[in-house]
């Protein structure tokens, strides 16, 4: 969509994959980036692997303007996020000061290599300190270093999350009686004529009233009523239950 920022979700951890842990912090993210104007193209989950990690992070940061890792940031031999993407873009790790000081201060004498593990960010990253923030966030070009606790990656997000606002969306739902079948091919028409308008079609299971929904997106809320207009007039007149 025009004018629209692009971003690209990386989710990282070996116990997502295997069915160990649910991952809520996507679905989290994509919630949060659309009310922002944050059109997400991509969720990648991959494992705790510096290859892979690499590979992929150099691919969305080409591709989208933003990209969000959620895990594998810890003190444990799995956390490897950070040296996933120092080795992605071909630089070094680095201990920054700022981290140790934070570190030390929180584990005194309790202190050790594990612990000094999490002030490593690749050469070259941004620290953000705040205030309600236990640890800074970090980032690498347009990439942003999350951790993989929802709890903690939701505190992050929300302090800094104005700086991603673009371009609102606008949406409307359409709540329709009947099969998808039935129209199917009045819809692709109209999808057909308004390329700048999103469409999506979801049959729904269990309501007496309704049985479809259809929703119509786009950065322009003139555009997206004319679209949106075009389609009721088109559909039969006892198919429509109502519109939100």
């Amino acid at each position: 969509m025009e004018n629209s920022k692009t971003a690209g979700i990386v989710i990282i951890g070996n116990e997502i994959l295997s069915g160990k842990v649910r991952d809520t912090n996507s679905f989290y993210l994509v919630c949060e980036l659309r009310d922002l104007g944050v059109d997400v193209k991509r969720i990648s989950v991959i494992p705790d692997e510096i290859e892979i990690i690499g590979r992929e992070v150099v691919e969305f940061s080409g591709r989208y303007d933003y990209v969000f890792t959620s895990g594998g940031v810890g003190p444990t031999h799995d956390d490897v996020t950070m040296a996933g993407i120092a080795k992605g873009f071909r630089v070094n790790l680095v201990a920054h000061e700022g981290i140790k000081k934070i570190l030390n201060l929180r584990y005194k004498d309790l202190i050790n290599n594990s612990v000094l593990k999490m002030t490593e960010v690749p050469e070259g990253s941004e620290i953000d300190f705040h205030e309600n923030m236990r640890f800074p966030v970090v980032s690498f070009k347009n990439i942003f270093i999350f951790p993989g606790i929802p709890e903690y990656m939701q505190n992050k997000f929300a302090i800094i999350k104005e700086k991603f606002r673009s371009s609102v969306f606008y949406l409307k739902r359409l709540y329709l009686n009947c099969h998808e079948s039935n129209i199917a091919e009045i819809l692709n028409g109209v999808v057909e004529k308004y390329k700048d308008v999103t469409f999506g079609s979801y049959p729904v299971l269990g309501k007496t009233d309704f049985r479809v929904i259809i929703t119509a997106e786009s950065k322009s809320e003139g555009l997206l009523k004319t679209a949106l207009q075009d389609l009721i007039d088109k559909l039969p007149g006892d198919l429509l239950v109502r519109v939100e």
